[in-house]
């Protein structure tokens, strides 16, 4: 069914007269008339009937009018949320690793119920390898991933990558350890004989440890696995081994951070998008206040 054949047929319930209808959309009676006998071919039931000397609508026509009213109402909601002019609003799907939530996220959470609050986001908590995977089943809109300048992610060429933020990564350690710094030689040597923690779904941090440990001239010894940040502290505590944490991450008492130099490991975190996508206003918001 066309909309316009659609406003016609409504407006013509509202206002029981083609020629008020006809002044109002700026066309003639017979423009109305043949527009609504198309919309009957096209409904495959009459819509209007004689009515003395003008027409009323049938049933049928009446029941039309009434979908009519939603059917539109849906179609420049629709017209509204694809214009890439319109105000912003509507729910984006994120999915993003732990640390972009709690530093990224929900800051532009507040900001968006203090100026956007049309602007809804529904947050998922995954790891980049299941985030990639939901953006490439379209089940978020928006993924925020991270790599290492020592272990570079490439991209699927579909996606659009935003660059969001960058920090330095250290060599996380028990406080009663030997004090080192410098060099991944110097730093990692020492403790050539420790077990590692490292990731149990991104394996980029492994791929940094062993980058470091091959230019320190040592072979890491690989033994716990784990994602969540405060627990990877506690193993730590526990005396489980060693790992690498963001420098400016909180820590718990009784660890202590060794400076990586020469290389220095960095994480870049950034936002990916289905190419072509970030057009839609409550996404490219997204990530213009995201990059900001």
């Amino acid at each position: 069914m066309d909309v316009r054949r659609l406003e016609l047929l409504l407006a013509l319930s509202r206002q029981a007269s083609m020629h008020a209808v006809s002044e109002t959309h700026g066309v003639t009676t017979s423009t109305v008339s043949q527009q609504i006998a198309v919309l009957a071919k096209e409904v495959g039931t009459p819509l209007l009937e004689p009515d003395g000397r003008r027409v009323r609508l049938t049933p049928a026509g009446r029941r039309l009018a009434g979908h009519a009213v939603h059917i539109l109402v849906a179609h420049e909601a629709a017209r509204a949320d694809l214009d890439p002019s319109a105000k912003p609003t509507g729910t984006v799907r994120v999915a993003a690793f732990h640390t972009a939530i709690r530093e990224t996220l929900l800051p532009v959470v507040h900001q968006l119920a203090a100026e956007h609050p049309a602007v809804r986001l529904e947050i998922q908590e995954q790891e980049p390898p299941e985030a990639l995977a939901m953006l490439d089943r379209d089940q978020v809109d928006l993924a925020v991933s991270y790599d290492y300048n020592l272990a570079p992610a490439s991209h699927d060429p579909a996606l659009s990558l935003t660059p969001l933020w960058q920090g330095s990564w250290s060599l996380a350690v028990p406080s009663r350890s030997r004090r080192t710094t410098g060099m991944p030689a110097a730093v990692l040597g020492a403790f050539a004989d420790s077990d590692w923690i490292v990731n149990s779904r991104h394996v980029a941090d492994e791929q940094v440890v062993r980058t470091l440990a091959a230019l320190a001239g040592v072979e890491p010894h690989i033994t716990q696995r784990a994602d969540s940040l405060p627990l990877v502290q506690e193993m730590i505590l526990a005396g489980l081994g060693v790992a690498l944490l963001p420098s400016n991450h909180p820590k718990t008492a009784g660890i202590s951070l060794r400076r990586l130099r020469d290389p220095e490991p960095r994480i870049r975190a950034h936002a990916l998008t289905r190419r072509g996508r970030s057009a839609w206003p409550p996404l490219r918001l997204l990530l213009t206040l995201l990059a900001g």
